[in-house]
């Protein structure tokens, strides 16, 4: 076990965990964060993905001893209210049904938008790609997405 420092949403919190756990059970079984979900445990659904140093990141197999000094941003931090433009496009869609990938989804079109704020169906697609929906909301998506660029 070893106390490491983390910033998330803001703030600092201290956990005493084995460094090599993953920073999704940090959050979800540490610090009580549990809207960043377990999907695959192999970084390859997109329903653990947060943004470090706002950049989309999969966070069940990141050892929080991997984090150092950047940034942890959950679905949590993206907005006190649920006011994140890609927040509001999500619900203007009703992209939601079972729910379960969508703070993955949320995550990753956020960290888009952050970088491109005009992207093409083609970047969209690519951007999202990997991130698994097994509703298959796929179309709703992308239209949330791009609500969501227009807003910004």
């Amino acid at each position: 076990m070893a106390k490491i420092d983390l910033k998330i949403n803001g703030n600092r919190q201290t956990v005493d965990v084995d460094p090599a756990t993953p920073v999704l059970w940090v959050l979800r079984e540490h610090l009580n964060l549990v809207g960043t979900k377990y999907g695959c445990g192999m970084a390859m659904c997109g329903a653990c993905t947060i943004h470090l140093n706002g950049v989309a990141t999969r966070s069940c197999v990141l050892p929080v001893s991997a984090i150092g000094d950047k940034e942890i941003t959950t679905i949590e931090g993206l907005s006190k209210d649920g006011g994140h433009p890609v927040q509001k496009a999500w619900m203007e869609h009703d992209v939601y049904q079972c729910g379960y990938c969508q703070s993955g989804q949320i995550m990753t079109a956020a960290a888009l938008l952050k970088d491109n704020p005009n992207p093409t169906d083609e970047q969209i697609e690519n951007a999202m790609n990997g991130n698994i929906c097994r509703c298959g909301t796929y179309v709703r998506i992308k239209a949330a997405v791009k609500t969501a660029a227009k807003s910004l």
